[in-house]
């Protein structure tokens, strides 16, 4: 069977003012080395999610590259993208984790990410038979901005709390992203996370806060760790742990919505269609990854920057990025020296990545020219940033919604029920 990839040019280069659409390749050499290079951009960040939530690491980036495989089969190899870990889940994962209430704390995580990834699969398929209209409307820029910013910021007591576990080791680390991102260009500066973290990593060493006996003891090749969601049916504690986790849905929207208009923007706007098979991909994969063990998945930055950089769309580097995953997802040892991370080098990277996240929120605002003076738009933000950062909680019997959930509900009702009365009585 013939690969549905055409040869860009020579395969050796990219003309000024071309690019590698989605359906070309370069030489399989250089497609493979970008690959490798997708890889390198997304584990940064995808590596961090499990160690801070606590879940197996190589199971992590295993269900990852099986992610990314299904988003190109799904996505009819249309749409260039890998499915990294989602930030999203880190504060209701957190708190599952934590609920005394659950039998099997790591199941009842597990069962918010599958919920979580069943609704993203429904919406994509309701996106694919309507489109995407009805989804501006329920999350205008300053709603969607609000929410982004506040599932950042609401995490940024855990960054202080891994900060202080070791503090000279947190600095080293995110003055290594920092410098990273200004020092370099290309590949380099768009890594800067990952850099970091092996600053970081190097500083901990010597400062004797890593044990490798792990590392030593677990084998080169073999399955990973795997863990099954847990049954609602059995354990009704479940239930109530789940408000935390249905706001994500609406994250991972904006973000897969995004990823999809920007590689439009950058080759062809018919790459626009794909939205709603992009939310069904990213969907099935965050619930297969919930299934067996994994984190949710969500498209990356990260790899958008890469793309941008060198001017190659091509989805075949992104096939090559999903075996590599995959591979290294099959490596215990990879995921032992994983596990060795210490708080410290935690601290440093997500004081910079929640901060991240938080700015992406204010760049939706931004890039939308969000009108801030209209009254409207500032009680939406500032009523759900609030909310978010301070964490509010109500808990009604065995149901808990925490700060992100509640949050998210008080920028959607906040927008739609000013503008509804403004409207009606003449003062919008």
């Amino acid at each position: 069977m013939a690969l549905p990839w055409t040869l860009h040019g020579d395969g050796k280069t990219v003309a000024p003012g071309e690019v590698v659409a989605p359906g070309e390749r370069l030489s399989w050499p250089r497609t493979i080395g970008l690959g490798a290079q997708h890889v390198v951009a997304m584990f940064g960040a995808t590596f961090l999610v499990p160690l801070l939530t606590g879940f197996p690491p190589a199971t992590t980036v295993l269900f990852s590259g099986i992610g990314t495989i299904l988003f190109l089969v799904i996505t009819q190899n249309r749409l260039p993208s890998y499915l990294g870990s989602s930030f999203a889940f880190i504060a209701p994962v957190t708190a599952a984790l934590a609920a005394e209430q659950a039998a099997d704390p790591m199941g009842a995580a597990l069962f918010g990410i599958v919920a979580v990834g069943v609704m993203l699969a429904l919406i994509g398929a309701l996106v694919i038979w309507t489109g995407t209209g009805w989804i501006d409307v329920l999350m205008p820029p300053v709603v969607a901005g609000a929410i982004v910013a506040l599932i950042g910021l609401n995490l940024a007591p855990a960054a202080k709390s891994n900060f202080d576990q070791a503090p000279l080791t947190a600095l080293i680390t995110l003055a290594a992203v920092l410098l990273t991102t200004v020092l370099f260009r290309g590949i380099l500066g768009r890594i800067s996370i990952l850099i970091g973290v092996l600053v970081g990593y190097v500083a901990a060493v010597l400062q004797g806060q890593v044990d490798f006996e792990a590392i030593q003891q677990a084998a080169w090749v073999g399955l990973p760790e795997f863990h099954l969601a847990g049954n609602p049916f059995a354990d009704a504690a479940l239930w109530g742990l789940l408000p935390a986790f249905l706001p994500i849905v609406l994250v991972l929207i904006a973000e897969n919505v995004g990823h999809v208009r920007g590689v439009a923007q950058m080759t062809d706007p018919a790459v626009n269609r794909q939205t709603g098979r992009a939310l069904f991909a990213d969907g099935i994969a965050t619930t297969i990854a919930g299934f067996f063990g994994g984190s949710g998945t969500t498209t990356y930055g990260e790899n958008i920057g890469v793309m941008a950089a060198t001017r190659v769309y091509s989805t075949a580097a992104y096939w090559v990025a999903g075996f590599v995953a995959i591979l290294l997802g099959l490596s215990p040892k990879f995921g032992a020296l994983v596990n060795t991370i210490p708080a410290g080098v935690l601290g440093g990277a997500t004081v910079a990545l929640y901060g991240l996240i938080g700015i992406i929120g204010v760049k939706i605002w931004v890039d939308n020219k969000v009108d801030f003076s209209r009254p409207v738009n500032q009680f939406t933000a500032a009523t759900a940033l609030i909310i978010g950062i301070a964490n509010f909680t109500i808990q009604f019997g065995t149901v808990v919604f925490n700060g992100i959930a509640l949050g998210t509900v008080a920028a959607i009702v906040v927008y739609h029920a000013m503008n509804a009365i403004g409207k009606a009585r003449g003062t919008a």
